[in-house]
């Protein structure tokens, strides 16, 4: 019977205990999206930045998504909010394609880290 006392006493205070450490250990996330992937293309021989018809291609698996170019920008983004094990082909006419490496986009609690990379095209 002491038992039941006790807990019916201290759960309210024990539960209102609880709720404050879940308050001050809460992550406030921001509601933006972000791109995992920031792709600037340049001539590898010139080192100017080229936007003007290029296409950058991220795939995944089954997994392929056109990068965007935003106005204003020099930077093509994509894979928002997703993580993953991306190969880029980056192409362009009048210069080789160009095929990266696996780049891998990880996240924290929020969001996806966002992986900046150049890649210089070699003009034919």
């Amino acid at each position: 019977m002491k038992k039941w006392i006790f807990l019916l006493c201290f759960t309210p205070f024990l539960m209102a205990m609880q709720c404050n450490e879940d308050d001050e250990n809460q992550v406030n996330c921001t509601m933006e999206a972000r791109a995992g992937l920031n792709i600037t293309v340049q001539d590898a021989v010139t080192h100017a930045v080229l936007t003007e018809g290029v296409s950058v291609v991220a795939t995944e698996g089954a997994y392929s998504e056109m990068l965007e170019l935003f106005t204003g920008s020099d930077v093509f983004s994509g894979a928002w909010e997703r993580r993953g094990n991306y190969i880029l082909t980056v192409s362009k006419s009048g210069y080789q394609t160009h095929t990266s490496e696996t780049i891998t986009v990880t996240a924290d609690v929020c969001h996806v880290i966002p992986q900046n990379r150049t890649v210089q095209l070699i003009p034919q």
